[in-house]
């Protein structure tokens, strides 16, 4: 029986690709979902794997076209293709007892998000040639916009293809699983206890008291051992929860005395020190700050600024904070005064709420509000979806939801991804003015500051008045000066009569 293999669909814009390299030769025996070639298109490179074990039979040679659904190779299944060459050569491989099925799972990059084009390998969790289990967690993976742990997707021998630190695109090799039927048995007991403790091992697994890299990373701040901690988790794993509630042991400083601490360590520096300290910057921040930088580099980035008079909204607040608190059970702040009056301000001058793509511009009739949140691994950003719609008390628990999450850690790609208008308050941390920056690839931000009282003009007399100011950084290839500013006062103006934003007007 012999199995066709062509090209796939791999994009809505995509009528053909380009074969690149073979990885296998014409007659090899090959084994399912083994990679045997690279196909190229216009936007990218993706691996080709096999979707049948058998002997490869190339019908496509390397650097031929192919419109979709072209034939590439056939694959001839055939009962001896189970006991190639191969396959005992992973069998032989394997640890002693372990039963190799003669299958290689490759593990690639996942999608992860619309507008994410590529990962860093933050750190393998295991090693080269460990025993893995199905779902167990072998690595971590930054993106730029959150960290995220990699199961494995079969049991068997790991084999490491990317190193710690290497960026790799969206369908990107990451390692390889050689696949066995059975848990590898130790090769020789170092005691006299092992054979106890091994049938012991046999009723666990790896997650077995094994903590997560997040709890980890707690337990290791805390001077804890894992092996001190009860795991809540399933099958007995030690989770974050676990760790933040985990107290060290009271005999810990009694136990085996620990190696002396570094002089850096063992006390204060000394006024008048020049120590230096050195750190890895973590891939995370790597990846931000190369987008950073992309923005400042690739858009006609400009800031215009605004100042709020405040009071309006205080004394809204302070008069019916008490009755919405006890009637939504959510606190009223000043976001979502902000949020709802940026998106009628969007919808006035849509050019704000657009972005570029190519050569094309996308204007978006809804209002995806992004909110700067600070998370313990940084600033994330967050969405509102369809904020333009969303009553106060319901941006509030929005706004409180994300936040939660953001500050656990816990917030996914979908909930990062996708916003058309970005809201940042570095007032929060006492800042005047700044001037934010774009959060791509939407075409502007709208930055909030302190709350400061001021001597202010009005009508001819000087009053103290709680004074913001607003900054809106914004793509001049795309708004204009007049959007721009006109966008700015209108925000102004529904902030400080904010009965406007209840009639609309």
């Amino acid at each position: 029986m012999s199995k066709e293999m062509r090209v796939p669909t791999v994009g809505e814009s995509i009528s053909e690709v380009t074969v690149g390299q073979w990885f296998k030769k014409d007659g090899d025996v090959v084994q399912m979902d083994e990679v045997l070639c690279e196909l190229e298109s216009d936007k990218a490179t993706f691996e080709f794997p096999s979707e049948a074990a058998g002997v490869l039979r190339i019908k496509a040679q390397e650097g031929d076209t192919l419109e979709i659904g072209g034939l590439i190779c056939v694959i001839e299944e055939t009962a001896e293709a189970s006991s190639s060459a191969p396959a005992a050569a992973l069998t032989a491989a394997a640890p002693a007892k372990a039963q190799s099925t003669g299958e290689v799972k490759d593990m690639i990059v996942p999608t992860v998000g619309e507008s994410i084009t590529e990962v860093t390998l933050a750190n393998w969790i295991k090693k080269d040639g460990d025993f893995v289990t199905l779902d167990e967690i072998i690595a971590e993976v930054d993106s730029d916009k959150a960290t995220f742990e990699l199961p494995a997707e079969a049991t068997g021998i790991l084999r490491h293809v990317a190193k710690e630190g290497d960026v790799l695109e969206i369908g990107g090799m990451i390692c390889k699983i050689e696949v066995t039927d059975s848990a590898p048995a130790a090769s020789s007991a170092p005691s006299a206890e092992a054979a106890p403790a091994s049938a012991a091992s046999a009723s666990t697994n790896y997650a077995s008291g094994h903590a997560s890299p997040a709890a980890s990373k707690i337990l290791s701040e805390k001077g804890i051992p894992a092996s001190a901690v009860a795991g809540t988790g399933k099958d007995g794993r030690i989770t974050k929860e676990d760790a933040l509630s985990a107290q060290k042991p009271a005999s810990a400083p009694q136990a085996a005395p620990s190696p002396a601490p570094k002089a850096s360590e063992s006390a204060p520096v000394a006024p008048g020190s020049r120590n230096v300290r050195r750190e890895k910057m973590s891939s995370l921040r790597k990846t931000v700050s190369r987008r950073l930088v992309a923005v400042k580099n690739e858009t006609a980035m400009l800031t215009t600024f605004n100042e709020v008079n405040m009071k309006p909204i205080m004394d809204l607040r302070s008069k019916f904070k008490d009755q919405f608190k006890e009637k939504h059970g959510v606190g009223l702040g000043f976001m979502s005064f902000f949020t709802k009056a940026v998106c009628v301000a969007l919808q006035e001058w849509p050019a704000v709420n657009a972005m570029i793509d190519g050569n094309e511009i996308v204007y978006n009739d809804f209002c995806d509000i992004s909110i700067a949140v600070s998370a313990p691994k940084g600033l994330v950003v967050p969405v509102i979806r369809n904020a333009e719609g969303m009553s106060f008390d319901q941006i509030e628990k929005e706004i409180v939801r994300l936040a939660g999450k953001a500050r656990d850690n816990k917030l996914s790609i979908e909930e990062m991804t996708g916003g058309t208008f970005t809201i940042t308050n570095g007032g929060v941390f006492g800042s005047m003015m700044s001037t934010p920056i774009i959060n791509a690839p939407q075409s502007a931000i709208l930055g909030m500051h302190n709350i400061v009282e001021r001597p202010m003009a009005v009508n001819g007399e000087v009053k103290i008045l709680p004074m913001m100011y607003v900054a809106l950084s914004y793509d001049h290839r795309i708004i204009d000066g007049r959007e721009s500013v006109s966008f700015l006062v209108r925000v102004k103006q529904l902030l400080e009569d904010p009965t406007r934003l209840l009639f609309g007007v």
